[in-house]
């Protein structure tokens, strides 16, 4: 297939590139003369990935290829790496790829009061954490080091790039990027007769930070982490306000048990007595903190099509931008259409979050898919174990998308399973399923 025109008789196409770990989704939907209307949603991969540069550049040439050089809409969903990298990794190959229409998150509005205090929020946390992850290595942390290392490799540490770099190449291809709101009026394509919703981020600063399930009544699938801590902002500012000493002045605890003057603290088991560093643990929660809040900024898209299914691209979305999907509505011609019956009509699911624990809502979100056809994982499990996220995806919702769809769950880290009406087409680069 090529750009300049596509078969007749399917109504969509969605193709889940098997990359490694991170997201890169090519959608085609037919107009009514056959020729192809293409959405490019997110092009990236985790951090560390093998030749991720040669990888990223063998993707986006066969989106080149695919589309003749062209996508009508371009999506980048949120400021994480494994949903943008390639936009830079491959710069040649993206710098030939054009885009009739540019769309981003509201939160990635320069002009946008709200973004902008998120976004001056979210740079102060990661050069803290960067701070905080070099102390914690002076402290003898180096599980706690590696744990914040690796959350700030969703940001591009390290890499020769940063996410805030793909973001603006994305936003470079335009004049006039369009920054969605949930609730904005949906878009018509006329020449196809789909129409597309954005349901997520929401503008509400608590349901962007709710990013965990509820303790009494979780709503997501598997066991709910705890509560986390977010004290560590004021010690790395180099200055704690309980403290009447300076960190000018402080000796890690590493240093002090080598002089002679200390070490007799150390003589027998009196791990009880230090405290100094009991404060480095929180670092961990507040990158935590600080992945899923990024998360929740997801471009959240439903593209309903001309007979009323839907496809829902959820992105990383979590609990609270779910959550804020019951109460969307808007009013087409004579007919409302509201968030909870954009989902009962979902018959493809790119599930959310590489099939993480708080990125699936259960009432709320599964198990409203009535006609749930197809999930799709893009996920590379063995990737995931070496960052040390072993339930990526979460073997509970694997069986629970099993158990509601009607089809079948594609994980682009094992092979298709056949599935009886839909033609999959599945090599090495990607899988393609056709609707």
């Amino acid at each position: 297939m090529n750009g300049e025109g596509a078969p007749a008789g399917f109504r969509a196409r969605v193709r889940m590139y098997r990359h490694g770990l991170g997201d890169c989704l090519l959608v085609t939907l037919p107009r009514h003369d056959a020729s192809p209307y293409f959405i490019l949603i997110d092009c990236g991969v985790i951090l560390g990935t093998a030749n991720a540069a040669n990888v990223m550049q063998g993707v986006l040439e066969d989106v080149l290829q695919t589309t003749g050089g062209k996508v009508d809409l371009l999506v980048a969903t949120h400021e994480h790496w494994d949903h943008l990298s390639g936009f830079i990794q491959a710069p040649e190959a993206f710098a030939r790829l054009a885009a009739d229409a540019v769309w981003l998150a509201w939160t990635e509005d320069p002009d946008d009061e709200l973004a902008q205090k998120l976004t001056v929020e979210r740079h102060q946390h990661l050069d803290n954490l960067r701070l905080s992850s070099a102390r914690m290595r002076l402290a003898g942390d180096e599980q706690g080091a590696d744990v914040v290392g690796t959350l700030l490799e969703f940001f591009g540490a390290a890499s020769g790039g940063t996410t805030n770099d793909a973001l603006e190449a994305v936003r470079g291809k335009r004049d006039d990027p369009r920054y969605c709101k949930p609730g904005d009026p949906p878009m018509l394509l006329d020449a196809v007769g789909a129409r597309l919703y954005v349901l997520g981020p929401p503008r509400d600063e608590a349901l962007i930070k709710k990013t965990l399930p509820s303790t009494k009544a979780p709503e997501t699938y598997g066991i709910a982490a705890e509560g986390f801590a977010a004290e560590v902002v004021p010690y790395l500012a180099g200055e704690v306000a309980d403290s009447p000493f300076s960190s000018l002045y402080a000796i890690p605890n590493q240093v002090a048990q080598e002089l002679d003057f200390l070490k007799h603290y150390w003589s027998d088991d009196a791990s009880w007595r230090g405290i100094d560093d009991a404060w480095l643990g929180a670092a961990a929660d507040l990158a935590m903190q600080l992945d899923s809040a990024t998360n929740n900024t997801s471009l959240v898209i439903a593209i309903e099509l001309a007979d009323g299914d839907v496809l829902l691209f959820a992105a990383d979305a979590q609990v609270g931008n779910w959550l804020s999907w019951q109460d969307l509505s808007w009013t087409i011609d004579d007919r409302t259409v509201t968030g909870p019956d954009l989902l009962k009509r979902t018959i493809l699911y790119k599930v959310g979050h590489h099939g993480s624990h708080n990125a699936t809502l259960r009432a709320k979100g599964l198990e409203l898919m009535d006609g749930l056809r197809l999930a799709m994982i893009p996920v590379f499990h063995d990737m995931a174990v070496k960052k040390h996220w072993g339930n990526m995806p979460l073997p509970g919702l694997v069986d629970a998308l099993s158990e509601k769809v009607q089809g079948a769950v594609l994980r682009s880290d094992e092979d298709a399973p056949l599935i009886p009406g839909v033609k999959v087409t599945a090599n090495p680069l990607y899988f393609e399923v056709e609707l």
